[in-house]
């Protein structure tokens, strides 16, 4: 019986290793899409539309249990809103692959933010890390033609938010039994129904009319089905099924494929020195990650 339960674990593990490489993938391209959708409608409204149609999915995960995640849900989703705002003004501003290097820097961050909010030291072997990202975007940024635009200052905004929001959630979430699925219903919402506010507000005469283009619409449920709801299921299902330091390679592979469909798909163009700065970028956050799940 047992040489027939044993092929079980291998198939599994191989499947999520799959699954665990879509994401990265799907996360890597999702830069570059957003990019394109943002040529038709403006930022805020974009972000509306891909969040509200998130939240109106996930609805039905609200009822029962899923109540309780309303109280730790508000504030966390607060801090998302001004991560997604950073992220996406960031990728307006800048190109693609920049953006994919340079939100990936959370993962140096999160043991620093860790210290200051929940008091947990970061390891010694952080400081190479961090040596190593900050070449990194220095070259990224063109070296000693330093040209370190706005854009790319959002995107480190939003990779020191994404740190602080992990502490937050760690914090707001430890001692309690919330759903998952509707956490991210009132993350989701307040996200999509923040920028619809926002942009009521700060836009003169509101939102413009949604927009027919097909590449905007596909772009956006793109983002709906698989950077977000995809993504998620993975996280939940799949992560169990693979070690850490397989989670930690393949993940780690996000920015890189960012990078590859910004050239391939948007003709973006980068140098050589451009190139060995996201990959210092990426050799950091892999030596966070395995070092801290080491």
């Amino acid at each position: 019986m047992s040489t027939l339960i044993r092929p079980v674990p291998v198939r599994l593990l191989q499947l999520s290793d799959v699954l665990l490489l879509l994401v990265a993938l799907v996360w890597g391209t999702s830069y570059g899409v957003a990019k394109q959708a943002l040529a038709f409608y403006p930022v805020l409204g974009f972000l509306a539309v891909r969040f509200c149609l998130t939240f109106l999915i996930l609805l039905p995960q609200l009822r029962g249990a899923g109540r309780s995640a309303w109280a730790p849900g508000l504030p966390l989703g607060g801090v998302m809103l001004a991560i997604f705002l950073c992220e996406t003004y960031g990728v307006l501003l800048t190109s693609a692959s920049n953006a994919a290097f340079l939100i990936s820097l959370c993962v140096v961050i999160t043991p620093f933010v860790e210290w200051l909010l929940l008091g947990e030291r970061p390891d010694g072997r952080l400081l190479p890390a961090v040596g190593l990202s900050l070449l990194g975007t220095w070259l990224l940024s063109g070296g000693v033609d330093l040209q370190f635009n706005l854009g790319d200052g959002l995107m480190l905004l939003a990779a020191l938010l994404r740190a602080l929001l992990v502490c937050l959630t760690r914090r707001l979430t430890a001692d309690s039994q919330v759903p998952a699925l509707a956490l991210t219903a009132v993350q989701t919402g307040v996200i999509g129904f923040g920028c619809l506010l926002l942009g009521s507000l700060l836009l003169p005469g509101g939102l413009p009319a949604l927009p027919t283009a097909p590449a905007f619409w596909a772009g956006s449920l793109y983002l709906v089905l698989f950077a977000t709801l995809f993504a998620f299921f993975v996280q939940n299902h799949a992560l169990r099924r693979s070690s850490p330091t397989r989670v930690a390679l393949l993940m780690g592979s996000e920015p890189l494929f960012g990078a590859l469909f910004a050239v391939l798909w948007l003709s973006e163009q980068l140098s050589l020195q451009a190139w060995l700065g996201g990959l210092l970028i990426v050799g950091a956050t892999l030596w966070t990650s395995l070092g801290r799940r080491g």
